[in-house]
């Protein structure tokens, strides 16, 4: 391939300082035909001896006094890479080793050298869409990069950040088949977008014991996201290692030494990950309760065992705590439904948050970064994932007075240990001036979308390292579904567009957009009480039938309410008789 520089070029050098030169616009050049039209982000190719120095005009301004009489204007650059010939092929690095010098005829860059620059350079290359500059050239990201150095997705609402998500999930599924995939779906739009290839996991068909929460985790959903009372915490840290211990001798045979067993003899922390009975908790507390004689000491256990009966018996908790007292030793399971091992064809899990308890989503997810990052650590990366994590501001807070700390803690350290162990990151936000900077500093390759916010300009000037961060002042005026594209993943920084996305791979909101301008005729009586079903459904042991769930599905939990029953039922396997402090409601 060769390539020919036109007969008049529309600029020159006039000065280089370090990445940035200035060009001089000629006032006889080429310079405002059709296709070289010279304005911001475009590429210019600066003509040197040995190769071509590649930049992108970042400001324009009009010459003015005696130099207007040759230049017409300056451009400001910023330089990026450079293509050379060698043994008679052009191939492009990034960086410059070849400066310009001053009068070097700068020409629009042509079709030949940015096919040069976004040729694909092995298998791990996925079409995302078009450059803006020249919508013949495809933009190829190289997916092994992207991946194992983390990614962002930023955007503001509307621009069609959730289209490029798909786009993105569905393009990587196609190049990486043996990698596992997790997608945390807060707002529950993601559930048809990638067919029969994803399993779709919601609060219905979600198995995820009690007792694979650790300690600020169960803390956090028996207070319902409030801080703990420290007296109940105290006791607590002390039962829960006890119930474990009292767990393994039961598995064990070892009848009696669960008679003994104290803290003393416990093997467990409160963090461990293994199996523990609701009845074998809460008999140890209300062990503790008969031994005081001070009646204020006693209400303390008293409202921690109703805290917790409470919320066991509660329905929207029922992924947590059915068959909390048959036992049972199901962590391999639950992780290997999780995580898709082995996947079946269904490499990917998308986990639909919509349906569950607002005061406990900030613990399920803590768990699930936490078991993701585990898993990886503890199996020496074998099995590579890629966990992503949809409106992660709200997981993973810059302001560490909002959100749950083990949360933000557990993404933190996917971040930046992750990539050792095969757990890869991928966070998609429309506020990344919300998220923790340590977190997204970790991301080498940005999607950014359109973002009016200035505080959110200012944190993606201060995460971008290429020379080209001045490209981030078109940010606010990106049109939908346009991205620049900077990092590791992309050649060069990059104004792109995605590529179309077929029908049955746009998430929900687009699609209900597009179906309700079409929609023959308005909801009818039956369509409202289809939706009051479902809203019903959510809080009763029933599950609908469409349901995806394990091959064999619990039982449900019996739960006999009534205005004047006691809070503790008889399905714990406790005496009732024995809890009659518990008989009178709590104040």
């Amino acid at each position: 391939m060769s390539f020919s520089p036109p007969e008049i070029s529309f600029g020159r050098v006039v000065s280089v300082r370090g990445s940035q030169a200035r060009i001089g616009l000629l006032a006889s050049g080429a310079v405002q035909t059709a296709d070289l039209r010279a304005t911001v982000g475009r590429f210019v190719s600066i003509r040197g001896l040995t190769s071509s120095v590649v930049a992108i005009i970042t400001e324009i301004t009009r010459e003015m006094g005696a130099a207007a009489d040759i230049h017409f204007a300056t451009a400001s650059v910023d330089l990026l890479g450079e293509i050379s010939n060698g043994n008679g092929r052009h191939r492009f690095r990034r960086g410059v080793t070849s400066y310009p010098a001053i009068d070097d005829a700068v020409d629009m860059i042509s079709h030949q050298e940015l096919s040069t620059i976004y040729e694909p350079t092995g298998t791990d290359q996925i079409n995302i869409g078009t450059l803006q500059q020249d919508a013949s050239v495809t933009a190829y990201v190289d997916v092994e990069e992207m991946l194992s150095k983390h990614f962002a997705v930023l955007g503001s609402t509307g621009v069609g950040k959730s289209t490029g998500v798909s786009l993105l999930l569905n393009e990587i599924l196609l190049a990486k088949p043996a990698l596992r995939i997790f997608l945390l779906d807060v707002h529950n739009e993601y559930g048809r977008c990638f067919g029969d290839r994803a399993l779709v996991l919601n609060p219905r068909n979600l198995k995820l014991p009690f007792w694979l929460f650790n300690f600020e985790e169960i803390v956090d959903v028996i207070f319902g996201g409030r801080p703990g009372v420290p007296e109940e915490l105290a006791i607590l840290i002390e039962v829960i290692p006890l119930a474990k211990t009292l767990y393994t001798q039961y598995q064990n045979g070892d009848r009696i030494s669960v008679k003994r067993a104290d803290s003393r003899t416990n093997v467990y922390t409160a963090d461990t990950p293994v199996p523990y009975r609701l009845v074998d908790l809460l008999s140890l507390i209300d062990e503790r309760m008969g031994r005081l004689e001070n009646r204020s000491s006693r209400i303390v256990y008293h409202r921690l065992m109703t805290r917790i009966q409470t919320v066991s018996n509660d329905p929207r908790y029922a992924f947590m705590f059915d068959n909390a007292n048959v036992g049972g030793d199901t962590m391999a399971e639950v992780i290997s439904h999780l995580f898709r091992l082995p996947a079946h064809g269904r490499p990917m899990t998308v986990m639909q948050l919509a349906g569950f308890p607002a005061e406990v989503i900030d613990s399920v997810v803590s768990v699930l970064c936490r078991m993701a990052f585990d898993f990886g650590l503890w199996s020496d990366g074998a099995s590579p994932l890629l966990f992503v994590c949809e409106e992660a501001h709200r997981y993973a807070s810059a302001d560490r007075a909002i959100g749950f700390g083990p949360t933000r803690k557990a993404v933190s350290r996917i971040a930046k240990e992750g990539r050792k162990y095969g757990v890869f990151l991928g966070l998609v936000t429309q506020r990344p001036a919300e998220l923790d900077a340590t977190i997204i500093s970790q991301c080498s390759t940005l999607f950014t979308m359109r973002l009016a916010n200035d505080r959110d300009q200012a944190l993606l000037r201060s995460a971008v390292s290429d020379a080209a961060a001045n490209l981030l002042s078109f940010v606010p005026s990106l049109g939908t579904r346009e991205v620049l594209a900077f990092g590791e993943g992309v050649a060069l920084p990059t104004r792109l567009r995605f590529k179309d996305v077929p029908a049955h791979q746009l998430p929900r909101s687009e699609a209900m957009i597009s179906s309700s301008s079409t929609a023959g005729s308005p909801p009818d009586a039956a369509f409202v009480d289809s939706v009051l079903e479902r809203w019903r459904g959510a809080t009763s042991q029933r599950a609908p039938a469409s349901d995806q769930g394990f091959a064999e599905k619990p039982a449900p939990r019996p739960v006999q309410r009534t205005a004047d029953a006691p809070l503790l039922q008889p399905s714990l396997g406790l005496d009732p008789d024995r809890f009659s402090v518990l008989k009178k409601p709590l104040r």
